[in-house]
């Protein structure tokens, strides 16, 4: 049976914040524990304390943008914020492992999907899989996962800072040494018989406005849609001027009124976050875009945003189709954003549909998952919600 407790701290000190947190989560002999911090801290220090508390367990996790989630609330505080969910579940084996980027990301992959069969002393994959990689290269990361084990469900997110000026840090724990790095991959294998299920979504509106992109730089630099400047059709679509969407104007703008491309059957529609607009009139896309497919004009607003949570995390239970004994939610940092100071809203929204079922919430600038079989894919501006059976 499934054991899994929250814990969170706002302490000052990190060690001290780590210890705290922990000693709330805390399972016996838990031999995993979610952990998600803000950048404030010193993260080594924060794992040390937590680590004390929790001396067996693998610690997994991230910075998060401006908070965390917890059955008792949105968790912040001036000088930083922590939460850790410890797991235990002896009818799961884990495979666990983490390393900061060595070569391209690609082989990374490969090498921390090898050490998390490793340290299952497993030779076959796993039923699925949970991954934390750095904001820029997560489709490559995610290659070189899948070059091992093949398709494998997963979900997950990228690390994020509190203003998009790569603070952040992936988080990880294990056999006494604790590390905090910038560029990398975190995963965690599950081995099981039991259920999971997930949600990943944007829960926007598609609009009828469309084109094409007719030509993309270094993978994530969108420079033209139907042979036009990709921010001056952009702006033609929303009626705006494109002169005030340049720099990072174009991020907070877009968080309603993003990008989205379908999948080849139309199960997905994955989130494309255009965040810098460029003095060209390119614009910087917060996730890999392909040259010759169709991107889609999404519309949303606050409201839209806040219901989506409880939503997609109805949807979870509907899928994993069992009482759930935890839930990891990874939300979106941008859609964060764009609620605003509405964030009880959507804590009210997942603590409703999650009862007294434990959970913890992550806000990431990069989310992962899958829909009804289809690719694992990475997206921006979206929900990667997964529920444990009981």
């Amino acid at each position: 049976m499934l054991q899994a407790n929250v814990g969170s701290s706002i302490a000052a000190d990190a060690r001290e914040a780590g210890k705290e947190a922990a000693r709330s989560a805390a399972v016996k002999g838990a031999p995993l524990a979610f952990v998600y911090s803000s950048c404030d801290y010193d993260q080594s220090k924060l794992l040390e304390g937590a680590a004390e508390i929790l001396p067996d367990a693998a610690l997994v996790g991230c910075t998060s943008y401006t908070g965390v989630l917890t059955p008792s609330g949105f968790v912040t505080g001036p000088k930083g914020y922590v939460a850790i969910m410890a797991f235990r579940d002896d009818d799961i084996t884990l495979g666990i492992a983490g390393e900061a980027k060595k070569g391209d990301a690609r082989e990374t992959g490969r090498r921390v999907a090898r050490a998390a069969m490793a340290t299952a002393k497993k030779d076959v994959p796993p039923a699925y899989f949970y991954m934390i990689a750095a904001p820029g290269e997560e489709e490559s990361y995610l290659k070189g996962v899948e070059d091992v084990i093949g398709r494998v469900p997963f979900f997950g997110g990228s690390a994020a800072d509190n203003s998009v000026e790569g603070t952040w840090k992936l988080l990880f724990g294990k056999d006494a040494e604790c590390k905090a790095f910038s560029e990398g991959l975190i995963l965690v294998f599950f081995y099981t018989k039991k259920a999971v299920g997930t949600c990943y979504t944007g829960e926007y509106a598609e609009t009828r406005t469309a084109g094409i992109i007719t030509k993309v730089e270094d993978k994530r630099r969108l420079v033209e849609i139907d042979g036009e400047p990709s921010l001056k059709k952009y702006a033609s679509w929303r009626g705006l001027d494109p002169e005030n969407l340049k720099g990072l104007n174009l991020l907070g703008e877009t968080i309603c009124h993003p990008l989205g491309v379908k999948d080849r059957l139309g199960d997905l529609i994955a989130i494309r976050h255009p965040m810098v607009g460029n003095e060209d009139y390119s614009m910087n896309i917060g996730s890999d875009i392909a040259q010759g497919t169709a991107v889609l004009l999404m519309e949303g607003n606050a409201e839209s945003l806040i219901a989506s949570t409880g939503t997609a995390l109805r949807k979870v239970d509907e899928r994993l189709g069992s009482k759930p004994g935890a839930y990891l939610l990874v939300h979106c940092g941008g859609r964060r954003g764009g609620i605003g100071d509405r964030m009880a809203e959507a804590y009210r929204e997942i603590k409703t549909a999650a009862g007294d079922v434990p959970f913890i919430g992550v806000f990431t600038f990069g989310e992962y998952g899958y829909e009804d079989w289809g690719a694992n894919t990475c997206g921006g501006l979206m929900l990667s919600f997964a529920g444990f059976e009981k």
